[in-house]
């Protein structure tokens, strides 16, 4: 159990406790973690739907520490402790945090494939562009993975599904604007001789 709080009442105080409390978790994970004592590695926020399903993201601050290994355990050893502690039945997707709000939104979707997301900053929205076989995995049951990865990274997230030709690389991330079109040999020649013409008159 996590102590919640203090209330006093007319029987004196009274402590109250939750076990879907979102620092619960993390205080499971200090237990079973001892990097994060140490700093090494650090809990960057956590979204979760108590019973169900829990998003939790993760970092390093020491160069080499893979930060979703640590928290995992070898051969699921830590993650498992936890999941026996707050039910069986609650999943627990350990993602790496990041700094660029796109990759977060796209590692938050793990292990959904993103094709590319556009990011509204001022709104505090992203469309998430996807293929169409992965929407429902990106969505999730009753929308819980959308949900939870939008309350994980802060933005409203919009999943919408595109069919996207298959293209070597990292997934677009942003929309840039556009370039203007570079104009024609004969049109840029045209241009220059209408230019001299005027400036010798």
């Amino acid at each position: 159990m996590f102590l919640k709080d203090v209330e006093r009442g007319p029987r004196g105080p009274q402590l109250v406790v939750s076990r879907g409390n979102t620092q619960f978790i993390e205080w499971l994970f200090r237990a079973e973690v001892p990097e994060m004592d140490a700093g090494a590695v650090e809990i960057k926020n956590i979204a979760r739907e108590a019973g169900v399903r829990s998003k939790i993201a993760v970092a390093s601050t020491v160069p080499g520490v893979d930060p979703v290994g640590t928290f995992v355990g070898g051969h699921g050893t830590r993650v498992n402790a936890v999941v026996g502690e707050v039910g069986e039945q609650e999943k627990i997707d350990i993602i790496v945090y990041a700094d660029e709000a796109a990759q977060y939104i796209m590692n938050a979707l793990s292990p959904t494939k993103v094709n590319r997301v556009v990011i509204d900053e001022s709104a505090k929205r992203a469309k998430v562009f996807v293929p169409e076989d992965q929407l429902s995995i990106a969505i999730g049951r009753g929308g819980q993975n959308v949900r939870l990865a939008s309350k994980l990274v802060g933005y409203e997230l919009d999943i919408e599904a595109e069919n996207a030709p298959d293209v070597e690389g990292e997934p677009q991330v942003k929309e840039l604007p556009k370039q203007p079109r570079l104009k024609k040999k004969e049109q840029l020649e045209s241009s220059l001789l209408d230019a001299i013409e005027e400036h010798g008159e």
